[in-house]
């Protein structure tokens, strides 16, 4: 019997000005393979970013995850050269499956974008389109982000989203290196939307 993906993880394409959100595919490998060479993101030791020979498989995996109802994984386009500069996905954060309300509290996460892309207009576009989706499409009650407590940059750039922080769960992974990660958890939470949409429709119209 085939599995049937729910509604919120169908896929959808997300449109901005700067940015597209495609729908992931195999067709956008090679591309990846380039963006993920320029800063050579996979060495980053607080995070996990797939290195060019591990792309394939990470392709494979958030689309099996995406069949799976866990999530809805993206390619970021650049609009101005059409080429993919990155990934990001919308996921279920895993404690609502119990609660019973699985896709209606979703996390935006397994983000990267290639050096050059990064620090610029590029991530406002792509966490607004995210966002609008989740709330105004999915109907979510929150919307959380999870970061590594020594990653300042993607910390910061969450902070400037409108996002609060939840808390700080010590010890929270292992990663690769066997080093254990603590992990800054924020959100956006319904109420705070329409607040935030504001305030990230205000950055996206600066030059």
């Amino acid at each position: 019997m085939a599995l049937v993906i729910p509604r919120w993880a169908d896929p959808v394409t997300l449109q901005g000005t700067r940015v597209t959100l495609t729908p992931l595919s195999p067709d956008h490998h090679d591309d990846l393979v380039q963006a993920v060479k320029d800063g050579e993101l996979w060495k980053l030791w607080y995070t996990f970013v797939p290195p060019p020979e591990q792309m394939g498989s990470e392709i494979d995996r958030r689309l099996y995850l995406q069949v799976q109802g866990l999530m809805l994984p993206f390619t970021v386009i650049d609009r101005a050269t059409g080429m993919a500069v990155g990934m990001t996905t919308l996921h279920i954060d895993v404690t609502t499956v119990h609660l019973g309300i699985a896709g209606r509290r979703l996390e935006i996460g397994s983000t990267w974008y290639c050096q050059r892309m990064q620090r610029t207009h590029l991530n406002t576009e792509c966490k607004y389109l995210l966002l609008t989706h989740a709330f105004e499409a999915l109907d979510c009650i929150a919307v959380q982000f999870t970061t590594s407590f020594f990653n300042h940059r993607s910390r910061r750039a969450i902070e400037r989203l409108g996002a609060k922080l939840d808390g700080v769960l010590r010890s929270h992974m292992i990663l690769a290196d066997g080093v254990l990660r603590d992990t800054c958890v924020y959100s956006i939470v319904r109420s705070e939307w329409p607040a935030v949409k504001a305030h990230l429709t205000w950055q996206r119209q600066r030059p």
